[in-house]
């Protein structure tokens, strides 16, 4: 037989287009619960591959007749052999190539802003929540946030007819490996980080550059730091026009700020940057955060994630209108959730201090994000 094989590409295009698609995921039931592909018309069967070893005759019944069937499985080997099992059986099925590992590691490139002195794309991790962004300005790009898959970038620069010059993490993330050291080894870009972070490699402090200015971009590291998700927490304010936020404001919650082992101490933190510094920043300035919690909630009507600063105001009413022990407590009740799966490893490879191979960071990566706090409803 010859297996339908669908790349994460054409899976991503089928959850922005909202169309129909029965999953049969065979991985472990834990693992299914804690992280699947997360579509608004999507429907599901968890069945452990292991449970259908002998043929699919236990579960023929619960397969649809009128709808797209997919097989998921972790690196795409068992999801082979059930979809060879649906076959037999004459049912016509398809398989995500590359497993969920695939999933994981897929960008979606959009068009986020555009005027007569810079464009701007977002790079959708669809599969772990997170966002990157590409500013470019008459031939060079500044890249914000990349994840590990620099050649990514330099690709989408070159598309854009630009070369990779400038490179700003927000701050030192804790759910997935950065880019930013091996995309500035790789192109010869500066790259910029918080000396306070405690990185152990060569970069270039955004404690010396209130702004970085190149061509028609005026980069705003803003007010210095916006502390809080983690004590050197930056954003950055473009033209004032766009705030990328990092994991400072997302569109439906702030950043967890737990994850120091510090919480009513960085919780402060996070308070005093969302009143004193973000307070003083216009409603009309449109938000491009680090992470989204759900596509279907966070992704605006022009198919990015973000939204005006007055949007996410009126979303998030319970953290932008509140008192300071209101909102220490919110924070606290939220800190109990579940932390990033091995953000502790990460941390510490995002740091400098200990390496990994490529395979042993995907095995990091697999997993949702878990980097904000949402309100309480």
């Amino acid at each position: 037989m010859t297996v339908n094989i669908l790349t994460a590409k054409q899976i991503t295009e089928k959850v922005l287009n909202k169309e129909s698609l029965f999953i049969l995921d065979v991985r472990n039931e834990t693992d299914f619960n804690d992280w699947k592909i997360e579509g608004e018309n999507f429907e599901y069967l968890n069945i452990p591959y292991f449970e259908l070893i002998d043929g699919i005759e236990p579960i023929q019944d619960k397969l649809p007749t009128d709808k797209e069937i997919l097989v998921v499985c972790a690196k795409e080997g068992s999801s082979m052999m059930v979809a060879e099992f649906l076959d037999e059986a004459g049912i016509s099925s398809s398989i995500l190539e590359g497993g969920m590992k695939s999933w994981s590691e897929f960008l979606h490139k959009t068009k986020v802003y555009e005027d007569q002195d810079i464009t701007v794309y977002q790079f959708v991790r669809v599969g772990k929540g997170c966002l990157s962004y590409m500013v470019v300005s008459d031939g060079e790009a500044l890249i914000v946030d990349p994840a590990r898959f620099v050649e990514q970038y330099e690709a989408a620069a070159l598309e854009a007819g630009a070369k990779v010059k400038h490179i700003v993490d927000s701050h030192l993330h804790a759910d997935h490996i950065s880019g930013g050291k091996m995309l500035a080894d790789m192109t010869g870009a500066d790259y910029y980080l918080m000396k306070s972070e405690g990185a152990t490699f060569d970069f270039i402090p955004l404690e010396d550059h209130e702004k970085i200015v190149f061509n028609n971009v005026t980069l705003e590291v803003l007010a210095v730091k916006t502390p809080g998700h983690t004590p050197g927490s930056v954003s950055f304010f473009v033209n004032n026009k766009l705030l990328f936020s990092g994991d400072t404001i997302f569109v439906s919650g702030l950043g967890r700020p737990d994850l120091g082992n510090k919480v009513r101490e960085w919780a402060k933190d996070l308070y005093n940057t969302v009143y004193s510094k973000v307070s003083e920043i216009a409603d009309d300035v449109i938000v491009l955060p680090g992470h989204y919690a759900s596509l279907d909630d966070e992704m605006n009507a022009s198919g990015f994630i973000g939204a005006t600063l007055g949007d996410i105001r009126k979303r998030n009413e319970k953290m932008f209108n509140t008192s300071e022990e209101e909102f220490l407590d919110q924070v606290e009740k939220s800190a109990s959730s579940v932390k990033p799966p091995n953000f502790e490893e990460i941390v510490s490879i995002n740091r400098g201090m200990v390496s990994a191979d490529v395979e042993k960071m995907q095995e990091l990566e697999i997993g949702p994000n878990r980097c904000a706090v949402h309100h309480a409803e």
